[in-house]
């Protein structure tokens, strides 16, 4: 597996750089009773503002795999696919239905991708329903004028 930082920098490679989009991968260790883990996390932030924080907002995806969490996540899934997201050449992106995606990820990416235009942007815009890709769309809009 690629080290992150390779992967990051070959995702801001196609982010709109006029958009103030950052991800991020970390690990933060937890200490209990038991011992101690690291637990794994991937957030992306529009500004100061935090769209996407996986394992916080997809505990109940957590819970449904009956993962025994945080001891296994699908971090590495999630990296698989952002490979798999640049990997896929422009003009199939959008076309291309991501199955593995079960955190709404791609969408979030085509957002703020500079190589998407505005007339695919306002299609995403409106099919989607998740707030960050609409504020993500906003800001492009904003920064262009």
């Amino acid at each position: 597996m690629k080290r992150w930082s390779k992967l990051q920098k070959q995702l801001y490679q196609i982010i709109d750089d006029k958009i103030n989009f950052q991800i991020h991968c970390g690990v933060y260790r937890m200490e209990s009773r038991r011992g101690s883990t690291q637990i794994p996390r991937y957030w992306i932030t529009l500004g100061k503002e935090i769209l996407f924080d996986y394992p916080k907002q997809f505990a109940h995806l957590l819970q449904a795999q009956e993962y025994p969490y945080p001891y296994e996540t699908d971090v590495s899934e999630i990296s698989d696919l952002i490979r798999e997201y640049l990997n896929t050449p422009a003009e199939d992106v959008f076309s291309r239905t991501f199955e593995e995606d079960r955190w709404g990820l791609t969408n979030l990416l085509k957002a703020a991708d500079r190589r998407t235009g505005q007339a695919r942007a306002e299609e995403l815009c409106r099919a989607s329903e998740n707030e960050g890709v609409k504020k993500i769309i906003e800001a492009r809009k904003a920064s262009k004028k």
